[in-house]
């Protein structure tokens, strides 16, 4: 049974994000983040474990590429997620278990944000073809990929 476990508390910043380097690419803006209350989702991983040692961690299914079971089972995460949470905003660097998280966020008027990966210069990613009708805000981190975002914000390099 799900129940709305909203305390009335302050809204979480809702941190999603593949594991490797798009968690490393997120751990980067500590410095902005470490002043909210935050909930990360990401894969259970060895190392994703240890990156967010202390950090509230919800984990997603794995791996997403190609695997229509597992963006069913991470979309029905985010559906209890977010019904769940009073959130603040979904930020996320992708890879594909951000899509879900940032569609039904957008649907329920959650700000969402996007942070394009530093290693895609010349072409979009896939996950942000796909969230980008649902982005509140997108951002990069080269001015060289504005010419694929023209709307984006250049935040400059993350790593």
């Amino acid at each position: 049974m799900d129940r709305n476990i909203d305390d009335g508390g302050p809204a979480t910043l809702l941190l999603v994000s593949s594991s490797g380097g798009h968690l490393a690419q997120l751990l980067a803006l500590r410095p902005w983040y470490e002043r909210w209350p935050r909930c990360w989702v990401t894969f259970d991983t060895p190392e994703a474990v240890s990156l967010l040692a202390g950090e509230e961690l919800v984990p997603a299914h794995h791996p997403t590429t190609r695997n229509l079971p597992n963006l069913l089972r991470n979309a029905v995460l985010a559906w209890r997620v977010l019904r769940r949470r009073r959130i603040a905003a979904v930020v996320t660097t992708g890879a594909g278990v951000a899509v879900p998280f940032v569609v039904l966020a957008r649907l329920r008027g959650v700000p969402t944000v996007y942070i394009e990966v530093y290693d895609r210069i010349d072409t979009p990613t896939l996950t942000a073809r796909l969230c980008r009708p649902f982005l509140s805000v997108m951002l990069v981190q080269w001015d060289e990929q504005r010419r694929q975002y023209p709307e984006a914000t250049v935040v400059g390099t993350l790593l």
